[in-house]
């Protein structure tokens, strides 16, 4: 069941209200002492500190401080970096096969009873915050800011955009066309997509998602390799399709975001004013020449080849964009693009716990500090583009102070191995989101 961002934005406002006379409960303080910090930004440690959380925002940073009465863990000399951001990420539907989602008896209920499952592992990962690029959502993500689940923060897109036969057309083949038929498809029904032609209902998609609370949106400007009926090589949405999204989404102060691989696909969508690109494997070196002059974001991944359940076709289409995703990093490089890093797992159940290891996957074109600037610092200005459209208000993906306290205590140098965060269950001692502690194994 949707629930309605005005609807929540009133309850909270109303519950926040304390009676006259009532005491103030007094603030959390968490003392990290003895801890060398890397800061989002930097390409070395810090010599050996203290940091003091003060409720939900890093408080003082220095070897004199301190704070009677506060939890304190001792780093002993471990590291105390950012807690690391996934800018592409589908919360329901990586924990969902596809032939799962086919299941008659799936319903909203139980889309999000996994959800919160996956949820609470993305957490123990690591993982403090997230932008979920389409699907069903925002239950799930106030059932997590509400304490009912655990997970990490989330900026949600909402339902997929797009078009009759587009990347985010997964009917099957009874299913027929809402527009002729009149019968709205099983994964409109449950918040996965919107199937949407024209200006009009373009309009209407955008505005249904900001109308539950959307950071940003979602448009499918091309083909793609998890579905059957959008060849790689097609464009899907006009100019002025696109364009309706970007200006009612510039409406809301918000931006749209687009899945698109190929040099037609991203330059249609950044005329039409798109602020990101997600994917971009088959891009040549004018697209990303023009991804770099416009400023756009692009927001990338190291995807992993076909897996062996995939059909012929997906093993096809897979192979084709694994096969581009080299030369797309080497030229994000060349032109100094704004680049953000996500996962993109989606109807593999058994990979959701690969999101550590594809992170270090980055190797291969980035050193130990650029990877790690990329999946904190970097990703969360990607989230600071929602502006007031943002869920949450503060800093992320740094260590400083008046930053908000998302951490992760870490054995070992990440900056000089990165694949220790690889093995999270091991070297991942704490894990902190807005200031409250998730894990702590040096508790026992």
């Amino acid at each position: 069941m949707r629930i309605s961002f005005m609807f929540v934005a009133t309850l909270l406002s109303a519950t926040a209200i304390a009676p006259a006379g009532a005491q103030t409960a007094p603030v959390a303080e968490t003392l990290f002492r003895n801890v060398r910090v890397y800061s989002g930004t930097g390409t070395s440690l810090s010599a050996p500190t203290n940091v003091l959380v003060r409720g939900n925002v890093i408080a003082a940073i220095g070897n004199g401080t301190t704070a009677p009465g506060a939890t304190v863990i001792e780093g002993a000399g471990r590291t105390l970096m950012p807690g690391l951001i996934d800018a592409h990420v589908h919360m329901t539907f990586s924990v969902w096969s596809q032939r799962e989602m086919q299941d008659p008896a799936i319903n909203a209920a139980a889309l999000e009873a996994r959800a919160a499952e996956g949820s609470e592992a993305m957490l123990m990962r690591g993982f403090t915050a997230v932008r979920d690029m389409g699907g069903p959502i925002f239950s799930l993500k106030a059932g997590i800011d509400s304490g009912k689940y655990k997970g990490p923060r989330i900026w949600p897109s909402g339902a997929m955009i797009s078009q009759t036969s587009g990347h985010g057309d997964s009917r099957q083949p009874s299913e027929r066309s809402r527009r002729i038929f009149g019968q709205v498809s099983k994964g409109e029904m449950l918040d996965g997509t919107f199937i949407v032609d024209g200006r009009d209902e373009v309009l209407t998609a955008v505005r249904e998602n900001l109308r539950f609370g959307a950071s940003q949106i979602k448009m499918m400007a091309g083909g793609g390799a998890s579905t059957p009926y959008d060849p790689l090589d097609v464009s899907t949405y006009t100019f002025d399709e696109l364009r309706a999204g970007v200006e009612a989404a510039d409406d809301w102060n918000t931006y749209v975001t687009v899945h698109a691989y190929t040099p037609r696909s991203i330059r249609r969508a950044i005329e039409a004013g798109v602020k990101c690109i997600e994917h971009g494997q088959l891009m040549d070196e004018d697209s990303a020449k023009l991804i770099a002059d416009k400023g756009i974001w692009l927001s990338l991944q190291a995807l992993d080849g076909p897996n062996v359940n995939d059909s012929p076709l997906h093993k096809q289409k897979k192979s084709e964009v694994v096969a581009g995703t080299n030369k797309s990093y080497i030229w994000a490089k060349k032109y100094n693009i704004k680049l953000a890093w996500g996962t993109d797992l989606l109807f593999y159940p058994e990979l959701a716990d690969q999101q550590n290891r594809l992170l270090t996957d980055q190797l291969q074109w980035f050193t130990p500090p650029q990877i790690l600037k990329i999946a904190t610092h970097d990703n969360a200005q990607l989230l600071a583009l929602s502006g007031p459209r943002s869920p949450y208000q503060g800093k992320l993906g740094v260590v400083e102070q008046g930053a908000l306290a998302d951490l992760l205590l870490v054995n070992g140098d990440p900056l000089a191995n990165i694949k220790v965060l690889a093995d999270y269950k091991n070297n991942m001692v704490v894990i902190m989101k807005d200031g409250k502690i998730y894990k702590n194994t040096l508790a026992r």
